[in-house]
């Protein structure tokens, strides 16, 4: 019977000199903590922007709150204004006192919303500014440590 022919064992490759090796590990460890780095960010950004959202529904619910109980005051007031001009302006006709007073109303539902309008224009959305900046200190660490 014929003997076998044996073939050698496969040659491994050769091991890199310590010093490539030691620039691949640091590579592959820069690209880990950067996307570390990346979704810290991210998370710091959605933290920050549910807090003031919560924060704004807080404070509108509030403000709706105030805003009903001052307009119901407000028709009582006006109620009594009326009831006032219809008796000592207009001789005891209480109708024209009414139009008085919603006329009162018209011009300060038009007051309200031009505030309202400017408000809204000039109001800006929720901006994560603690990650802007933390985002911006760190571009210029790597900046300065690249140059």
């Amino acid at each position: 019977m014929p003997e076998p022919v044996q073939t050698p064992p496969p040659i491994p490759p050769p091991e890199p000199p310590p010093e490539d090796r030691r620039l691949a590990d640091l590579v592959v460890e820069v690209s880990e903590h950067a996307s570390t780095l990346v979704r810290e960010e991210i998370e710091l950004a959605k933290a920050e922007v549910s807090e003031k959202v919560g924060k704004i529904l807080r404070g509108s619910a509030v403000g709706i709150a105030a805003g009903t109980f001052g307009f119901l005051a407000l028709i009582m007031i006006f109620h009594g204004i009326a009831w006032l001009l219809g008796e000592e302006v207009f001789s005891g006709n209480i109708w024209a006192g009414y139009f008085v007073t919603a006329a009162a109303f018209l011009l300060l539902a038009a007051l309200a919303g031009f505030v309202a309008y400017r408000s809204v224009r000039a109001g800006s959305p929720p901006v994560p500014q603690q990650a802007i900046e933390e985002a911006k200190l760190t571009k210029e660490m790597l900046e300065k440590e690249t140059a």
